[in-house]
Parts: structure tokens; C-alpha cells; sequence
């Protein structure tokens, strides 16, 4: 598909084929897409666990309101955001000295800026992991449509259940859930508000 193809075609659907096994291949490809999404200051604030066992996917069916897309899809995609994401910034910036595409003393300017920006007790850390994290979720149903499955992004489960029962370190905070296998029914149609609704040009 092209990519506006893509967009048109992905819907959130809801019920999946039983049984449906996508192979291992694609899911790694999917998830390389994701990992591709843009981050700020490319600290890649996610973490994703693949849920696709079973009796791990019938655990987690009560923590989603015993929504049937979790045990009828192939898996299921916890999507997490990372709330210490700046003690990324070390490494991604070493590697960039390394390969010659930073000095070092760039480099130190950066992330000495990052850790200031994460430091006392502000929102900041949650809502960049919560945004970034969120751009590799589209990213991925997108590369998921792309190559022929469907997906479904849920906010309706209980976090800190989730947390507790998947064993989630306190860096981590759950964004989003998403479903990813093969429909059985098509997506139910949605509308989307006209253009002129949703679009200011320069300001309000």
C-alpha cells in the first residue's frame, strides 16, 4: 500500500480471527517500524511488551474490562512510556561522538540540558514519555496496516493492575494497549469533522 492508502484503510477493529498466527518475521518488521517513530532529543521513551502467550493474554483480559479483541488477536502490544528516559541521552550521544557526528563537547552541552530538564518534581518526564511513546504506537498500526493486519489502540484498562500482575518497572508508565491481528468483521465506520472544523491557520 502507499502511505495515504494506508492511513484511509487503518480502522480500529474489534474482533479478530481466532487462531490467527502472524509470522514472527512480520512482527519483528512491525516493530522495527515503530522504533523508527522520531523522539525528543531521540531519547526513545518506549518500551513494548508483546503479549501473545495465551494464558498471559487471559490474564490480561479482566485488567481490560474483559474486552474479547485481547484473547481472539494474535497479540497484544503494551505500549509503555519511559519516565527516565534522559538516562538515554548518555549512550545515543556517545554513539553519535564515536561515529564522528558530534564533538564531545556538544555532546556534554546536551546532556547536561536533558538532565536539568528531568530534574525536580515536574510533569515534564510523564508527558514526554506519554507523547513520544505514542508516536511509535501510531507508527506501529500504521506498518501493521501496511502490511495487510489490523490493530485497535485501547486506553480502557486499569494501569496499575497492569503494572502489577506484568511485573512493569517504575520507570516505566502504560500509554496504551494495542490489538494487532486479523479482522474478522471490518472495522465499524467512523466520521471524521471536515477539514475547515479542526484547522486554524496562525492563530485563533
Amino acid at each position: 500500500m502507499g502511505l495515504f492508502q494506508t492511513i484511509q484503510e487503518r480502522h480500529s477493529v474489534k474482533k479478530y480471527e481466532k487462531g490467527f498466527v502472524i509470522p514472527e518475521q512480520d512482527v519483528t518488521e512491525m516493530l522495527e517500524a515503530a522504533i523508527e517513530a522520531p523522539s525528543s532529543w531521540n531519547l526513545q521513551h518506549w518500551k513494548f511488551v508483546v503479549i501473545d502467550d495465551q494464558a498471559k493474554k487471559e490474564q490480561l483480559l479482566p485488567i481490560t474490562y474483559n474486552q474479547k479483541q485481547i484473547v481472539d488477536s494474535s497479540f497484544t502490544v503494551a505500549i509503555l512510556g519511559d519516565l527516565k528516559a534522559n538516562e538515554n541521552a548518555e549512550v545515543i550521544y556517545e554513539n553519535a561522538v564515536n561515529k564522528g557526528l558530534m564533538a564531545e563537547d556538544i555532546k556534554n552541552t546536551l546532556v547536561g540540558q536533558i538532565h536539568s530538564a528531568y530534574e525536580g518534581d515536574t510533569p515534564f518526564p510523564r508527558d514526554e514519555a506519554v507523547l513520544n511513546a505514542s508516536l511509535a504506537a501510531m507508527q506501529l498500526m500504521l506498518a501493521a496496516k501496511a502490511k495487510g493486519y489490523d490493530t485497535c489502540p485501547m486506553g480502557g484498562f486499569q494501569r496499575s493492575r497492569f503494572v502489577e500482575e506484568f511485573n512493569v518497572p517504575e520507570r516505566y508508565v502504560p500509554v496504551m494497549l494495542v490489538t494487532v491481528g486479523k479482522a474478522a468483521e471490518p472495522a465499524r465506520p467512523s466520521e471524521r469533522f471536515p477539514l475547515e472544523d479542526v484547522v486554524i491557520k496562525n492563530t485563533f
